[in-house]
Order: C-alpha cells, then structure tokens, then sequence
C-alpha cells in the first residue's frame, strides 16, 4: 500500500492470545491494553523482536510470534526512542491512553513475519 507520508517500519512480538485479537480485527489494529500493561511497547528491529518471541513468549505461551507494521512517521516523533538494555534493544513505549491515536496511523496491514513453538 501506498501512502503519501513517510512510514517507519515496527515490529512488535506477541502471543498467541494478542495474535488472535489482532486477527480478529482484520490486521489493521492493535488492541485495548489490559489494565496491567499501561504501556504499548513496539520495537525498532527485528532481530530485538525475534528474541522477545523465542525467548519469552514460547516459555510464557507455549508460542511467540514478530509482527510487522508501518506508521506515519510524522506521527511517531512524539515517542522519543527508548534504549532499553543494549544499542539494538530500542522501543518506543506508547501510553495505552494513546493506542488508538497510534491505530488511526498505521499504514496498510499488520504482517505475521515470524513464529517460533
């Protein structure tokens, strides 16, 4: 899908329970965070989410999954990029409050890129 902005490319590793409500609402959005995540953390590169989904998501759900998506990146730049361990383990940690601000600017699908049992 075309757009006339710039997009930047997340990925953001889940279960299995979130894949399904992903699914459930056509690959074009993300969920309600539940009242124990106030913070929706997508990631910057795909190696850092391929780890979050093999390493913790298999041994916390029995399976782990990389989704792919694109948001405006006019959009993003109120989320300043947040090191959280190494130089490659970036997030941007948007406020629950805001996900669906976040929603209305997600260009195109979300894409299931990876799936680790």
């Amino acid at each position: 899908m075309t757009s006339r902005h710039a997009t930047t490319t997340l990925w953001r590793p889940v279960g299995p329970k979130e894949l399904d409500l992903v699914r459930e609402l056509d690959w074009r959005a993300w969920p309600p965070r539940l009242p124990e995540q106030p913070i929706f953390y997508p990631v910057l590169n795909e190696d850092y989410a391929i780890r979050i989904a093999r390493d913790w998501n298999v041994k916390h759900d029995g399976a782990g999954f990389v989704t792919r998506f694109e948001v405006e990146s006019d959009f993003l730049r109120r989320y300043p990029v947040q090191q959280a361990g190494g130089r490659t383990i970036l997030e941007l940690w948007v406020p629950a409050e805001e996900l669906d601000d976040l929603n209305a600017h997600i260009v195109g699908k979300i894409d299931l890129v990876h799936e680790f049992r």
